[in-house]
């Protein structure tokens, strides 16, 4: 029976409360934010709303959720992070996967060639000069190809199949399979911890990402959910267009602004539960028997 010494309970005990005092920093302002939004304005004007909502009332999300434009924004948003999502992870498999092959002709130079898109960039001009030369400048297929794979997550992906063992790939290929066939008969179902970890990568980037919207994009029917909501928050700020939006009383703009947050970010943390089922199923359906 193994009996932990005294530094070692100590250093367990610190480890805990430091993960206590983190989480409290991340969750506070959350509920905080939630207790704003459901806060009547008297109390919020006063300033005396922390963590427990007062004065309950609803009118800030009725405002942000009876808005056509912003449930549109929202499924638009939706239906963009799960394209992002698939096609951001097919080809960031599709870019790892041969360069795990020690055979493949100029594999050192690609991968030199990749790391150095991590460190040099051409910058805000070029791109949107190369975007406009491709037509595609109020697309939607802005707001895809340009980010469509990141070459940190493709090393992770790379790194993850050079821990599958080479044996399992010679084997298929004695058999016959076919480098697509391995691909997705042996490395794709052993991978799908990290396929739910890159989706999830993908999915909160696309998700909390505006500045190509901002950059690329002037036509409000392909604006996604966050560059809405950056326009919103933007036109409570500004007195003239709050009053002509009806958000001029200061207690309902200060609970509009945290019923718009609340919006933006609620939906995306639904999915870190629905994941992390995926993370723990993962690890035990791609485990490689011995």
């Amino acid at each position: 029976m193994n009996v932990k010494g005294k530094s070692t309970q100590m250093g367990d005990w610190i480890f805990v409360i430091l993960c206590v005092f983190v989480g409290l920093i991340c969750v506070i302002p959350m509920i905080n934010l939630l207790a704003r939004s459901l806060s009547s304005s008297e109390y919020l004007v006063k300033h005396s709303v922390y963590l427990i909502p007062k004065g309950l009332n609803f009118e800030a999300y009725t405002t942000v959720l009876k808005d056509s434009k912003n449930i549109r924004a929202f499924v638009w948003t939706v239906f963009l992070t799960v394209v992002c999502t698939l096609v951001s992870l097919t080809m960031t498999a599709i870019c790892a996967y041969p360069l795990i092959f020690q055979d493949l002709k100029f594999r050192n130079t690609f991968n030199i060639l990749i790391t150095i898109t991590m460190f040099f960039n051409a910058g805000t001009i070029p791109n949107y000069l190369l975007m406009k030369q491709l037509n595609l400048l109020n697309s939607p297929l802005v707001l895809i190809v340009p980010a469509c794979l990141s070459v940190y997550n493709m090393i992770i992906m790379r790194s993850f199949f050079y821990g599958i063992p080479e044996s399992l790939r010679e084997s298929a290929q004695i058999d016959g399979a076919s480098y697509f066939t391995i691909l997705l008969n042996i490395y794709l179902p052993l991978s799908k911890p990290v396929f739910a970890t890159l989706a999830l990568f993908y999915a909160v980037g696309r998700w909390n990402g505006y500045s190509d919207a901002l950059m690329y994009i002037t036509n409000k029917d392909y604006y996604p959910l966050q560059m809405l909501l950056y326009n919103i928050l933007n036109n409570i700020n500004n007195v003239e267009v709050a009053a002509q939006e009806g958000f001029s009383t200061p207690g309902l703009a200060e609970s509009l602004k945290a019923a718009v947050v609340m919006f933006s970010t609620v939906p995306i943390l639904l999915i870190y539960p629905w994941l992390q089922k995926y993370f723990i199923a993962g690890v035990t359906l791609g485990a490689v028997k011995e």
